[in-house]
């Protein structure tokens, strides 16, 4: 008779380092868990036994945050009066250097409404100096074009309007896309200005803006309806 062999035992597969690894991490996260746990009920339990400690944080609190609110409203007046005082005569905007005259744009929107109008003019700035938002949910992209001598420098011609026709509405998503100087445009430029219905703020009527009260859209011709009301509004 043959003799039958014994069954081979099965070994038994240890777990790997990694399983190991992570069984002692999710060990650790509970342990410190319980104990976060454990100290919060302690610091609840605590308070709820001496709840008048919390009477002197709770005034200060309130203190701190009525002063903080105080502070703003008093910011929010002085930035009022600041705005419907802004004004500017052609001789000063003859005399600030460019990039002063993109921040003076920026400013002039702000007091007109805008309140998220910001100077993005630089290297790469893709013909946008100036973005706003304005009461009417309209999107505004300004480019600048200071001239240091004023009318007798050189003129804003066609070539700086297609720069940004190319990329106000395309690129910045402008409802109303204007070019900003304070000094000449040819004629050819305004003829274009005209075919593809972008807006000229040329120096007589950048005086009138700078030095009045009346917002820029109010100054224009043929501006697009306002969108929806939005939080700007």
């Amino acid at each position: 008779m043959t003799r039958r062999r014994p069954a081979a035992r099965r070994r038994t597969r240890r777990p790997s380092k990694r399983r190991q690894q992570n069984d002692a991490q999710l060990i650790a996260l509970a342990v410190v868990a319980t104990a976060v746990i454990g100290l919060v009920v302690m610091v609840v339990n605590w308070l709820l036994d001496h709840w008048w400690v919390l009477l002197p944080a709770l005034v200060l609190a309130v203190l701190a945050g009525v002063a903080w609110l105080s502070h703003r409203r008093q910011q929010a007046r002085w930035e009022a009066v600041r705005a419907q005082g802004l004004r500017y005569g052609l001789s000063q905007l003859d005399a600030v250097h460019h990039a002063k005259f993109e921040e003076v744009i920026r400013d002039l929107m702000r007091r007109d409404g805008c309140r998220d109008a910001q100077r993005v003019g630089g290297g790469g700035d893709l013909g946008a100096d100036v973005k706003a938002t304005d009461p009417l949910g309209r999107r505004w992209v300004i480019q600048c074009k200071h001239r240091r001598d004023g009318a007798r420098g050189s003129a804003v011609g066609t070539p700086d309007l297609q720069v940004l026709n190319g990329t106000a509405r395309q690129v910045h998503g402008a409802d109303v896309a204007v070019i900003v100087t304070n000094g000449r445009v040819t004629a050819p430029a305004l003829a274009f200005a005209k075919q593809q219905r972008l807006h000229v703020v040329d120096r007589q009527t950048l005086a009138l803006w700078a030095s009045g009260s009346r917002p820029l859209w109010e100054l224009l011709r043929a501006v697009p309806p306002p969108r929806r009301p939005t939080s700007l509004s």
